[in-house]
Parts: structure tokens; C-alpha cells; sequence
């Protein structure tokens, strides 16, 4: 486990320490150049009971409590963030298809991927993937026979296959929570930003305690240090907080994964600097940190995200009046 998590359960520090074991045994990230590589470890996730670990036991998930879901999207983002977001997005889709449960097993088992989005950018790691659209009252289901799609340019979160969908077919409407499942999305967002954070922050001390300079380590000096605790801070802020936000209102999931986002970039942006000239170099990883939090960001839509939080804030107000 990181320095900046919260001390762990046996569970979160079982389950943290699976995935790293996963993401040791491949060489390569994931790459939107090999969707079939992307595909068998959604898959290989799925079999690992990590793909779906925090949806309710009743739905065909993994039952576990939000806490370690949160840890599950936190370590996989570390070095997976594509992944770690499309596994949001596949919590919400078994949530939402609640009474679809031929498709709905086919999520858990990493056989489809399915987007849940508000707009026409999805990320789900997969070249055709299902989309569920939510809109304020209700969703709708598109296949991929209902859908045309175009690749989009992004900075980061290489693997998730980021499209444009056009929709030339039609949906299926399906009873669904809205609120619930905007308030997995946004928490379960600001989880992979918080592993994004943690990640860069940990090769940004790693780096400044092996580097010397002027004839000691980097952490000798006392701005290194105040910087150091300024990162690692902020991981351990977010950490802890995502791990206790699962009764959130809608609007308090919008503030919590517009922080996250905010965070998350400083954080990679700070690695970056901390590393000097070297951290523009692919053979460091907070490079890739900083292109997925910015992707990240856009991926979620955080600016729309607090857009509606705000309003769904004002609601609140008077209706409380």
C-alpha cells in the first residue's frame, strides 16, 4: 500500500495487493493500438471479481461495501486509469440494467463493455462497446448496431478507445435510478482521480528522496519537503474521502469529483516539476499521471458535472425552504 492511504482493512490490503500483482505480470499498458489486449484484461479482471466487485451480490456482483470498490478504482488507476473508469462505468451499467439480466451478466463478465454517459464522448475501453444515456428522469440503451462511431483524440487515459457515438438507431428505455447512478459515476471518478493523485505523488517522493543534488538527497532541502507534503496531502485527503462518501447527494458526488479532478492534475503537474526535465520523459510514469488526469476530467464532463451539481444544490435549497 501507499504512504498516503488511510490504514488499511485486511480486505483493502488483500485486494491492493492483487492488483498489483495483476498489473506487474503485463509488460505493456494498455494501449488503444491493441483492443484485443484491452479486452482480455477487462476480462481478466472480470474473472479476478473486480470488474463488478461493488455491485449488490443481488444484481450478480461482488457485494462488496463502497469503501473497498473505492480501493478496487483507486489501485487499478494508479497505473490503469482507462481501465480503472471503464470499471466505474460498468458498476453503474449492472446497476441500470437491473432488469435486463442476460445483459447485465455479460458485464460481469467482461464479455461487453457499455459506457454510461450524459453526452456523445464515451471511454469504455472497448471499440463497440453498448451505451446507456441518462438523462434527468430516465436512460436509455443503445447497441452497437444503433450506434455509429468515431474515434476521438484525447491526451491521456490511453486504452480506453475514446468514441464519439452518432446515434442511427433506436433505444431502449429502461427503468432506472438517475440519481444513484450519477452519484456511482461521480464517486467513482473522484476514486480514479484520488489513484492518479496517490500514484503521482509516491514517484514524486520516491524521486526526491534517490535524486541528489548539490551533494544530497532532494528531500534535504526543506521546499522539496513542504512540496512533498503538499502532494502526498492531497492524495491522502482524497483517498480518505472517496472511501467515505457512498450516501452522497447527487450535488455532493459534483464536488467531490470536481476537487478530485482539480487535485489530481496539481498533484501530476507537481511530480512533473519535481522530477525536473526528466518528467516530460516517457520512461518516467508521471508524465502519463498528469495526460490521464486531464483526461480524466474530460472524460467525466467536470465541468457540466459542477454545472449540475450547483443546480441540484439550488433545488435542495428550496426545497428545504
Amino acid at each position: 500500500m501507499s504512504r498516503n492511504m488511510p490504514v488499511p482493512t485486511a480486505e483493502q490490503s488483500d485486494l491492493a495487493a492483487m492488483l498489483d500483482a495483476v498489473m506487474s505480470d503485463v509488460h505493456a499498458l494498455p494501449s488503444d493500438e491493441q483492443p484485443t489486449e484491452v479486452a482480455g484484461l477487462r476480462r481478466r479482471l472480470a474473472e479476478l471479481g473486480v470488474w463488478t466487485l461493488g455491485v449488490d451480490e443481488k444484481l450478480g456482483g461482488g457485494g462488496a461495501d463502497d469503501a473497498l470498490a473505492a480501493t478496487a478504482f483507486a489501485r487499478l488507476s494508479r497505473k490503469w486509469a482507462a481501465l480503472g473508469w471503464a470499471a466505474v462505468q460498468a458498476h453503474a451499467a449492472a446497476e441500470v440494467l437491473g432488469g435486463n439480466p442476460d445483459l447485465r451478466s455479460r458485464v460481469h463478465t467482461g464479455e461487453i463493455a457499455v459506457a454510461v454517459t450524459q453526452g456523445e464522448r464515451i471511454d469504455a475501453a472497448a471499440e463497440a462497446p453498448h451505451v446507456i444515456v441518462l438523462a434527468e428522469d430516465c436512460a436509455t440503451l443503445f447497441t452497437p448496431e444503433s450506434l455509429r462511431y468515431r474515434p476521438l483524440r484525447r491526451t491521456g487515459l490511453d486504452g480506453a478507445l475514446t468514441r464519439t457515438v452518432e446515434v442511427v438507431g433506436d433505444g431502449v428505455p429502461l427503468v432506472a435510478d438517475v440519481p444513484a447512478a450519477l452519484v456511482r459515476l461521480r464517486l467513482g471518478a473522484a476514486a480514479v482521480a484520488a489513484g492518479i493523485a496517490d500514484a503521482a505523488a509516491e514517484a514524486a517522493f520516491n524521486y526526491s528522496a534517490t535524486r541528489k543534488q548539490f551533494g544530497n538527497v532532494l528531500t534535504a532541502l526543506p521546499t522539496v519537503r513542504e512540496s512533498l507534503l503538499s502532494s502526498s496531502g492531497a492524495a491522502a485527503s482524497l483517498l480518505r474521502q472517496v472511501q467515505h462518501s457512498a450516501s452522497a447527494t447527487p450535488w455532493q458526488a459534483a464536488a467531490v469529483l470536481d476537487a478530485a479532478c482539480e487535485s489530481a492534475i496539481d498533484a501530476a503537474a507537481g511530480a512533473v516539476q519535481s522530477h525536473g526535465g526528466y518528467g516530460y520523459l516517457t520512461e518516467y510514469p508521471v508524465e502519463r499521471l498528469l495526460r490521464d488526469a486531464v483526461s480524466l476530467r474530460a472524460a467525466c464532463d467536470s465541468t457540466s458535472v459542477r454545472r449540475s451539481g450547483a443546480l441540484d444544490l439550488a433545488r435542495s435549497a428550496k426545497g428545504s425552504a
